[in-house]
């Protein structure tokens, strides 16, 4: 079983920064691809971000080039460092992690989400 644990959400002006971070334990070494969902108020959930154990990255296109995802395979953690932030951006952020290369809705292994707020 893997446990995932985020942290850095909070509440930011508009083009301002955040950094999320997700650490696993339990059994991490059954994990590949690691990554980032939102869910907004009245929206769909959404993948924001992944990154495999290979550092294969991927990206939605409301985030390429403004939040960029890394990984520290050594301590279990996955980054997301946002940047450029928009109102829009404001959700709950949810860690998962796949034994796949990629994440899907899914996933077995989820966060409990961490609270971004992007004022204007």
């Amino acid at each position: 079983q893997v446990q995932l644990v985020e942290s850095g959400g909070g509440l930011v002006q508009a083009g301002g920064s955040l950094r999320l971070s997700c650490t696993a334990s339990g059994n991490p070494f059954s994990i590949n691809a690691m990554g980032w969902y939102r869910r907004a108020p009245g929206k769909q959930r959404e993948l924001v971000a992944s990154i495999t154990q290979s550092l294969s990255t991927n990206y939605a296109d409301s985030v390429k080039g403004r939040f960029t995802i890394s990984r520290d395979n050594a301590k279990n953690t996955v980054y997301l460092q946002m940047n450029s932030l928009k109102p829009e951006d404001t959700a709950i952020y949810y860690c998962a992690a796949d034994r796949f290369t990629r994440l899907y809705n899914s996933s077995p292994y989820w966060g409990p989400g961490t609270q971004v707020t992007v004022s204007s």
